[in-house]
Parts: C-alpha cells; sequence; structure tokens
C-alpha cells in the first residue's frame, strides 16, 4: 500500500516538473476522496499544496468535516463561501428564463447542483492561476466510469491521482494515510443539496459498481444502472465533438 502511495507521489511530482508550475491545489468537501488527494498532494508538496473548502449553502458539519481533513494531514488552506454567488446566478437565469416563458422546473436541481460545481471549479482555477499550480481531481475509477462528476465542474481540472481506485481502495488508502474515522465514516456524498448521497443518486451501490469493475457477476438491476450511466455520460469522457472540413 505504501508503495502504491509514493507511486503516486511520485507521478503528482513529476507532473508538476513537467508542466512547468509550482504545486497543487484541491478542492476539500470533507467526503473520503478529497480527504485522500488532500493528504497525498501534501506529501508531495510540503510548502507547495493548498486546499479549497468551498461551502455553497452547505450544512456546517461539510465544513467543519473540511476543516478535520485539512487540519489532520496539515496542509494550507482557505475557506471562501460561494453561497451568495450562486444565488445571484441562479436569480439572473431564472428570472430571464422565466420572462421570457422558458423556464423548466423540472430541470431546476440539476441546474443548481451542476452550478454549484462549477462555481468551485472556477474558484480553484483562479487560486491555481495565482499561484501557478495546477488543479488536482478526486474522481474514484466508479465516478469515472458512470459520469459520476460534473462536466467542466468537479470534472475540470489538471490531474487525476486516484481515478485508477475503486471506491473500497479509496477507503484502503485513508485508512493507511491515516484519515479520521469520522471522515471513513461519512456517506458518500458530493453535497449538492440536504440530504444527497451519491449511492441514492445514482441508484446502485459503489460496492457494485466496484465489482462489476472487477470483472464480477452482479445483480442484473444494478448492471443496467451502471451501463446506462455509462453510455449516457461518454461525452464527459472526451473531447466536445467537432466536425471534419476538408478546406
Amino acid at each position: 500500500m505504501q508503495e502504491k502511495i509514493k507511486i503516486v507521489v511520485d507521478w503528482l511530482r513529476e507532473q508538476v516538473k513537467s508542466s512547468g508550475t509550482k504545486g497543487l491545489v484541491v478542492g476539500i468537501s470533507g467526503g473520503i476522496d478529497s480527504a485522500v488527494v488532500a493528504n497525498l498532494i501534501k506529501k508531495a508538496f510540503p510548502d507547495n499544496s493548498m486546499g479549497v473548502i468551498l461551502p455553497i449553502k452547505s450544512t456546517l458539519k461539510d465544513v467543519e468535516d473540511g476543516s478535520l481533513v485539512a487540519n489532520t494531514c496539515d496542509i494550507s488552506y482557505l475557506t471562501i463561501d460561494l453561497s451568495q454567488q450562486h444565488e445571484d446566478i441562479m436569480g439572473k437565469v431564472l428570472d430571464e428564463l422565466k420572462r421570457t416563458g422558458q423556464y423548466n422546473e423540472n430541470n431546476l436541481r440539476m441546474m443548481d447542483a451542476n452550478l454549484r460545481a462549477r462555481l468551485r471549479m472556477s474558484t480553484l482555477y483562479s487560486i491555481a492561476n495565482n499561484l501557478h499550480y495546477l488543479v488536482v481531481g478526486t474522481d474514484n475509477a466508479a465516478e469515472v466510469h458512470t459520469g459520476y462528476f460534473t462536466k467542466y465542474g468537479d470534472g475540470g481540472v489538471d490531474l487525476l491521482p486516484i481515478a485508477s481506485l475503486k471506491k473500497c481502495e479509496v477507503y484502503q488508502w485513508a485508512e493507511a494515510l491515516a484519515v479520521p474515522q469520522a471522515i471513513l465514516d461519512r456517506a458518500p456524498s458530493a453535497g449538492l443539496w440536504e440530504g444527497q448521497t451519491d449511492e441514492i443518486e445514482m441508484g446502485v451501490t459503489y460496492r457494485s459498481i466496484d465489482q462489476y469493475l472487477d470483472g464480477k457477476s452482479i445483480d442484473e438491476k444494478d448492471k443496467e444502472i451502471i451501463d446506462r450511466l455509462h453510455k449516457s455520460s461518454q461525452h464527459k469522457r472526451q473531447m466536445p465533438p467537432s466536425p471534419k472540413i476538408n478546406i
């Protein structure tokens, strides 16, 4: 386990060196994935790594868990509340859509959630640009396969150090990195709305996704959900399409 961690830490250092940048920044949600990544970038760059807690109408517990992660791994961190910015943009967009008679109530929750992720991405890149750092993502193998991330939101990053780890492996790494038990016990959630959890939103457990990725037999209904999520999110894993024009 420690050898695998060292390989990723060395890889992070090489990515920074080859890019000509100075360090790494990650958004810390208080969840298990960002906790592991925060520890990895701190190991890679003890003096040039930063965590950023980005509450948007978040619970106090989310912010406290984010601070616990940052303090435990001793990484420098900022807390930037984007609630007002989110409210301003949502308000302007909704007002204009309603004024022109195009507002769709059914899509409000997804619009709200994706805007949160994209505001966080923009903020992380603003910090990274100022410090000349790279932005590090927190998606694991299950999230990459199912597309459980926001395009140009939490999917908008420079590096994905744990993208090859199944969710169960993320927990193993977290234990090896001495992530606090409170974070290990927390239900996986993107913090997109009150009571939101990853598994409820996806309709399938991480355990089933991990087994699927291992080529093991799983419940047929779970397999159908995973295949559907993978197919519908294919556009997130590739560059935007463009026409071929011969001039």
